[in-house]
């Protein structure tokens, strides 16, 4: 697929007769054409739209021909990389965590007649607090007349004028949620002189989203007043086939449904906008979305920057009716990032029924209701806050490329996994460790990612959404907050010092066993390595190439449901149990984890007796190691 600067569109059309009469207008929707768009009817101009997200409409009446077929026409411009618009994703270079662009026509195109005087726009606002839904209709005059509809039945009505602000109260109001996502439907109609000259219907979810202290004084993000913890995926939005276009709304409506059926009940849009259809499944189906500004790549110029504005402006007000988006992200990883505190403070006023995000990882600027850390790729939170709730904007990114399911043969995660069951437990293990955040202010976590993209194998789902690669229930389980029940067997020297047998010399091929003549090793407290490694507690200084460890614990004879090794290795270990190769890791991490045992050294472990062995290597950068042994009981969902 070769991405192109310049498009030119031509087809013809047939407009029926019954549009044509009563003075109606015909308009032209173009949800979205990235990036600048010239629009032509029978040759003759009928406007242009710069802005590669947002929708805009045309009036074509007077370009029509009286009769006969009508010529559409439209010249598209996409430079990319050329110039630095809001692009997101895309770029003419595409690898690691950037993507093949789209250009052109990448949404629906639709023709609508209308009244002379009809319904603009519906700017829809539930007030949870008052038991009130508020909804304004532009026109150009007229009244309008709301029914709110609760399936067949009519529970409430309101009448005022168009443009004016129409409260309405909802007895009873039955809440939008992710559990229950409910929505009213709603009849607008416009009149003038008594005689309708205009309906249209739409919908809307009785739901709040807050910021609010919980009952130990931390503040949270609060759904209908409630704490909630948000779990979710990050969300690229990208497919194989279309690139920014899904193939079929079923398309879309499938990476809800298996997001939610993941026991997920938020996800991350980044730096994407979708067609409307998309937030309509999120609504319909229960599901929170944090929304991304799509970024620009650079530090933006004042004709950028004014730019920039125009498609933020659009996004808030095109795609703010959407109960299910509940956060605007205003800036992404510092990329174009600008006045911070004044954009973010426009979008709080603009539209204050919703969470604003100033920017998601990186460059926090103390501003915006949370305070929002990416760190891979296990998770961590940042320091709470008083006045903002903390959340985890990315984190995980563990890695499987699926045979016969990759976009090419090069593939990577941040860190990669051997097997889809590894996937899993190591899915499991990193979720979980999110979620325990949460007594220590920790209000929402976000995993990278729900599909693969391109190169970037560490989805959840393979990027043609052919294959799940976790397993589910135990995935939708500790997504939910079922957390695994960890029981120490024996400590690693996180929290108190544990000693050691060490050496630093290369010792006889049989170190490893259970008796090996050990009395030359020095004894020293873990864990081993030097000071600032990440996540590492250094007990005894170790800054050479190679180091062996050894020790003896005793355990009580009991049955373990699932013993697993706690490890942080800084670079490559290999770890034993009894002289059986336990575990094989290659590179870093930056925190203690949780490592699935070989079926080998599980029977290797016997009530007694029992000896660690480890050797771990130096590349590059910090170094540590240590080990311990806990046993992990999932719990079911």
């Amino acid at each position: 697929m070769r991405h192109e600067d310049r498009m030119w569109y031509r087809r013809t059309f047939d407009i029926p007769a019954k549009w044509t009469q009563n003075n109606q207008r015909i308009l032209i929707h173009f949800d979205a054409v990235d990036f600048q768009a010239a629009v032509f009817v029978n040759g003759k101009s009928v406007g242009a739209h710069k802005g590669g997200y947002d929708a805009f409409t045309l009036d074509i009446t007077d370009a029509l021909k009286p009769a006969g077929p009508q010529e559409l026409s439209v010249n598209a411009y996409d430079g990319t990389d050329v110039g630095n618009q809001p692009r997101g994703k895309q770029t003419n270079t595409p690898g690691g965590i950037f993507y093949t662009p789209a250009s052109g026509i990448w949404q629906t195109v639709w023709l609508e007649p209308v009244p002379a005087t009809s319904v603009q726009s519906l700017h829809i606002l539930a007030d949870l607090d008052a038991g009130a839904v508020k909804i304004t209709a532009q026109a150009a005059a007229g009244n309008v007349s709301v029914t709110v509809m609760d399936g067949a039945n009519q529970i409430a009505k309101g009448e005022g004028k168009a443009g004016a602000e129409i409260k309405i109260d909802i007895p009873n109001a039955k809440l939008w949620t992710p559990d229950s996502p409910f929505l009213y439907t709603l009849r607008v109609t416009l009149s003038a002189d008594d005689k309708s000259t205009d309906s249209v219907e739409s919908y809307f979810g009785m739901r709040k989203i807050s910021l609010a202290k919980d009952d130990k004084g931390v503040q949270r993000l609060m759904l209908n007043n409630k704490p909630i913890f948000q779990a979710g995926p990050l969300d690229q939005g990208f497919w194989p086939d279309g690139i920014y276009t899904a193939p079929t709304d079923e398309a879309l409506r499938y990476d809800i449904e298996i997001t939610k059926k993941l026991g997920f009940n938020m996800t991350r849009k980044h730096v994407k906008v979708e067609p409307e259809r998309w937030y309509y499944w999120c609504d319909k189906l229960g599901l929170l979305v944090w929304q991304d500004m799509p970024a620009m790549r650079d530090k933006p110029n004042a004709d950028q920057q004014k730019q920039y504005e125009t498609e933020l402006a659009a996004l808030v007000k095109g795609r703010g009716e959407h109960p299910s988006i509940i956060m605007w992200v205003v800036f992404n990883e510092g990329w174009g990032q600008y006045d911070t505190e004044r954009l973010t403070k426009w979008v709080k006023d603009t539209d204050p029924s919703r969470i604003v995000n100033n920017a998601s990882g990186w460059t926090d600027m103390k501003v915006g209701d949370v305070n929002d850390m990416h760190h891979y790729p296990d998770p961590a939170m940042p320091k709470p806050e008083e006045n903002r709730a903390v959340v985890l904007g990315e984190f995980g990114g563990l890695g499987l490329g699926v045979d016969g399911h990759t976009w090419s043969k090069k593939s990577w995660g941040y860190r990669g996994v051997g097997s889809p069951e590894q996937l899993t437990t190591a899915y499991v293990r990193a979720m979980a460790a999110a979620w325990r955040l949460k007594d220590d202010g920790l209000c929402a976590a976000v995993y990278t990612q729900i599909t693969d993209v391109e190169t970037e194998c560490n989805g959840l789902l393979t990027y043609d959404r052919a294959v799940i690669k976790v397993d589910v229930p135990r995935t939708a389980a500790v997504n939910t907050g079922h957390i695994p029940q960890i029981k120490v067997i024996t400590p690693t020297s996180e929290k108190a010092p544990v000693k050691w047998q060490y050496t630093l010399e290369a010792p006889p091929a049989d170190w490893t066993k259970p008796g090996f003549d050990a009395s030359t090793w020095k004894e020293a407290e873990g864990g081993f390595g030097t000071d600032g490694t990440p996540g590492a507690v250094v007990r005894t200084k170790w800054s050479g190439r190679d180091i062996w460890i050894r020790r003896e614990f005793t355990m009580t004879d009991e049955k373990l449901n699932s013993p697993s090794w706690l490890l942080h290795p800084d670079d490559d270990a290999e770890v034993y149990i009894n002289g059986v190769l336990a575990l094989k890791e290659t590179g870093y991490v930056g925190s203690y984890q949780e490592f699935s045992m070989t079926d080998e050294a599980k029977a290797a472990l016997k009530p007694g007796k029992n000896i660690i062995t480890a050797h771990c290597r130096q590349n590059a950068g910090g170094q540590y190691i240590d080990v311990g042994i806990v046993d992990v009981k999932e719990d079911a969902r």
